[in-house]
């Protein structure tokens, strides 16, 4: 009868273990016929409010082009015409109205185009001032938050302005044994509303998903498992055990102190 209880003990822990195995795999849909997987459109960052940007003209004409241009420039001492340091841009806050504030040439709303949308709007409103204006855009903030079951979980600054889940993923020490890959969490803000967006990284949708690639300030969030949480459950009730039991001990040694006495 004993032999039969280890031996059913022994099978089920098998089963629970091939069972658990078999969520822990990336993209298990992918066979070997499974050569070409069409990814997801092309992806470009589009400017959002709160988007710290570098924006620089250039042109031939070195002075004509210097009104356009912000730098900060540090002098030796007080009116002293020697700089103390190479002068650097100072960067452009995209504001709650998705506007820039650009010298001599006012307003401008950039929030919600992509770069190169904003590049030609720039250019094309500096054609008046500039014979063959060159405009250079780079993002200063540019961050994706990653939280949850992974290695190493905190915000990353990109520095190439795309980012995939999956590169996300890798930067956070990719997800741990006791992550749920089958329901991973994308938060992102869109036009000030919410999105919440549930991904299974154990099949190939997320890789022709509008959702592969990550916009500045997505946050990812890798769920625990049921495993983890059973763990976290059995923590909790040994320590409450181990709790009771320790005020049992005291309240045992006060109640023979009391009989001493």
């Amino acid at each position: 009868m004993a032999k039969k209880v280890i031996f059913s003990f022994l099978t089920a822990l098998v089963l629970l273990s091939c069972a658990s195995n078999k969520k822990i795999p990336y993209f298990k849909g992918i066979s070997e016929k499974d050569s070409l997987i069409n990814t997801a459109i092309q992806y470009e960052t589009r400017i959002c409010s709160g988007d710290m940007l570098t924006i620089v003209v250039s042109g031939l004409e070195p002075l004509a082009v210097a009104p356009f241009n912000l730098p900060i420039i540090t002098y030796n001492s007080p009116g002293s015409e020697q700089l103390y340091t190479t002068p650097t841009f100072q960067p452009y806050l995209v504001d709650i109205n998705g506007e820039i504030t650009f010298p001599v040439l006012g307003k401008i709303k950039l929030a919600g185009l992509k770069k190169s949308e904003a590049i030609n709007l720039i250019q094309n409103k500096l054609v008046q001032y500039l014979k063959d204006p060159i405009v250079t855009i780079q993002f200063l903030n540019y961050k994706v938050t990653v939280l949850g079951e992974v290695g190493r979980p905190g915000s990353y600054t990109i520095t190439n302005e795309r980012v995939s889940i999956l590169e996300a993923l890798g930067l956070a020490g990719d997800m741990t044994v006791y992550g749920k890959r089958d329901n991973v969490l994308l938060i992102r803000e869109n036009n000030g509303k919410k999105e919440f967006i549930r991904l299974d990284i154990n099949s190939t949708t997320p890789l022709s998903s509008p959702y592969y690639y990550l916009q500045q300030n997505d946050v990812i969030y890798v769920e625990p498992n049921s495993t983890k949480l059973r763990s976290a459950a059995s923590l909790n009730v040994s320590l409450w055990l181990t709790a009771v039991s320790t005020l049992a001990s005291m309240v045992t040694v006060i109640v023979a102190l009391i009989n001493i006495k």
